[in-house]
């Protein structure tokens, strides 16, 4: 039987794959924003991760992508997100753009709730996808963007990023927990997927 629960290790995070980039020349002197009203913080640090995935087109009827994101405390998942775009996209491109925007922006959201419920946030959120070309776009200062109708989610990602809110890393489609949130899966891929994020007991 699969079960959820709440695991308090640490995750190992290879610091090679999340290096950080200088975006001054791009963005100034930028600072995550923490709030002057948070309580002092107290407790255990922790490392947050997310997967972020998006299936292009996926509605038959409407084209509509579905973006699907997991996020992580330490080893433990404590928010998910399957939800159909609100727009059509035309490119697998730009659905996985949005789905990266979306979510950075709850991971934001996330942060600023943790602030003050008096927990220390201090590390930058670490976020996995599987598509090159986004990855590219939102962690590299030199990278440029082909399509202005996307050039909103291009500097919400990458200005988040400048912050050292979050790092962006490529990981294989198959090594992505998120995917199993955007498409349907075939039985021994779906059990795989949900066991990255499950436990069989």
């Amino acid at each position: 039987m699969l079960v959820w629960f709440f695991d308090a290790t640490y995750p190992v995070i290879d610091a090679s794959e999340f290096p950080r980039q200088d975006w001054s020349s791009f963005y100034g002197d930028v600072h995550e924003e923490v709030p002057d009203n948070a309580p002092e913080p107290l407790g255990y640090e922790f490392v947050m991760r997310a997967y972020v995935d998006a299936d292009h087109a996926g509605d038959k009827l409407t084209r509509r992508s579905r973006t699907g994101f997991l996020i992580f405390l330490n080893m433990a998942p404590i928010y998910w997100l399957s939800k159909k775009q609100n727009g059509v996209e035309t490119s697998s491109f730009g659905s996985e753009f949005v789905a990266m925007k979306q979510c950075c922006e709850y991971i934001r959201g996330l942060r600023y709730k943790l602030r003050m419920m008096g927990i220390p946030v201090k590390d930058p959120t670490f976020i996995y996808g599987d598509n090159k070309s986004v990855l590219c776009n939102a962690s590299i200062p030199e990278s440029n963007l082909k399509k202005k109708m996307l050039s909103t989610a291009f500097h919400f990602t990458r200005e988040g990023a400048a912050k050292d809110e979050w790092r962006s890393t490529y990981i294989k489609s198959e090594e992505n927990a998120a995917d199993v949130l955007t498409k349907a899966q075939s039985g021994p891929t779906r059990i795989k997927k949900v066991q990255m994020f499950m436990w069989d007991i």
